[in-house]
């Protein structure tokens, strides 16, 4: 008679993801709000929605993403409390362009082996992430692919759902000519361009892992691992007492892919590198890869702009002081000359022209 098998002797340890529920429990319960119905641990997560009767007409805004190979260097330093930050941030700064506010996400895990520290740690850094954001975390998903994933590999995903009154939707048909353009210092790469930037850091002549540059101040791995800046709550405060036209999260394709999606086909603007200088980490990177290929790869510095009216411009720069938010004036709005093609398509082929011009300050 054959041996007869089990789901353990197969790979998967039933009782290694209940170990890491059990231990995930108390950082997500620090993760939610009013709103959220019901325990940890259900087949859904429930959220009410009779609070969004207060508004005139409800938009629900979705995003869904993952960190790329971010989770690479996470894995390799054996750090993973904060990779959960940066789901959480990609997910709730896409909702924000718009207007809407974070109410709740969700996460998936997928993992060759359980390991229920692990994987407690990874979802604190997503707990954490949602209590940054305001929103949230109703739910999730751990699975065990054993010979899929090897035993130490993971990757992460989330989706998150916000909300905004139809009023007070940001973005295209809002912005004017004459808008100033606020930019927000990013906190460093965040979760973009990091096969490109493994290459140059971690491969052949790069200075390696574990090496300590005194231009970062800390490890190669350590700066890798910096969390992405989540901005929601400040631009949702923003746009609360200011007027504010329009958001663009800098994420993957850079800054003018990014800003010429919520430019509408008319207009364009001018981003001067002038007015500010990009983060060391760039600097580092920048000794192998040309200009064109870092800015239509990484932040470089900017990881949201803020298109205000001229006249709110000193209460903005002021509420973004407030909240530590490094920000500065880095364009204006203006016609989009005959013909005019930006340093990059919008994504999705549709926008305005946005141009990166000068040269970054010293």
């Amino acid at each position: 008679m054959s041996e007869q098998l089990s789901y353990a002797s197969a790979g998967v340890d039933v009782e290694a993801g209940e170990r890491a529920v059990a231990l995930m429990r108390a950082s997500v319960a620090r993760a939610t709000r009013p709103e959220a119905v019901g325990d940890f641990g259900g087949f859904a997560g429930l959220f009410d929605a009779s609070a969004l009767a207060k508004y005139r007409r409800p938009l629900l805004a979705t995003s869904t993403d993952g960190v790329g190979t971010k989770v690479a260097v996470a894995q390799r330093m054996d750090k993973h409390d904060t990779i959960g930050i940066d789901l959480v941030a990609m997910v709730v700064d896409d909702l924000v362009v718009c207007g809407a506010e974070p109410l709740f996400m969700t996460d998936y895990i997928a993992t060759g082996l359980v390991v229920p520290q692990r994987i407690a740690d990874i979802v604190s850094g997503i707990a954490e992430g949602c209590r940054q954001a305001g929103c949230a975390l109703l739910g999730g998903e751990t699975a065990e692919h054993p010979g899929l994933l090897e035993p130490d590999e993971y990757d992460v995903a989330g989706a998150g759902t916000g909300v905004v009154d139809a009023d007070n939707l940001l973005g295209p048909d809002k912005l004017r000519e004459g808008d100033i353009a606020i930019a927000m210092r990013s906190s460093g790469l965040h979760s973009n361009g990091y096969s490109l930037a493994r290459a140059v850091l971690l491969g052949d002549g790069g200075p390696g892992l574990h090496t300590h540059l005194n231009e970062f101040g800390r490890t190669v791995g350590e700066e890798m691992l910096e969390p992405t800046r989540i901005y929601s709550l400040d631009c949702l405060e923003l746009a609360r007492v200011t007027d504010v036209h329009a958001f663009s999260h800098i994420t993957g394709g850079g800054l003018a892919a990014n800003i010429a999606r919520v430019l509408p086909a008319h207009l364009a603007v001018d981003i001067d590198r002038a007015t500010w200088r990009p983060q060391p980490v760039f600097d580092v990177i920048a000794q192998r890869v040309d200009r064109a290929e870092m800015e239509r790869t990484f932040n470089m510095g900017v990881g949201m702009v803020a298109f205000v009216s001229p006249d709110a411009l000193d209460a903005a720069l002021a509420v973004l002081g407030e909240r530590n938010v490094d920000s500065w004036v880095c364009g204006v709005v203006r016609d989009r000359r005959d013909g005019e093609m930006g340093d990059a398509e919008a994504k999705g082929g549709k926008g305005g022209a946005a141009s990166v011009i000068g040269n970054y300050a010293r």
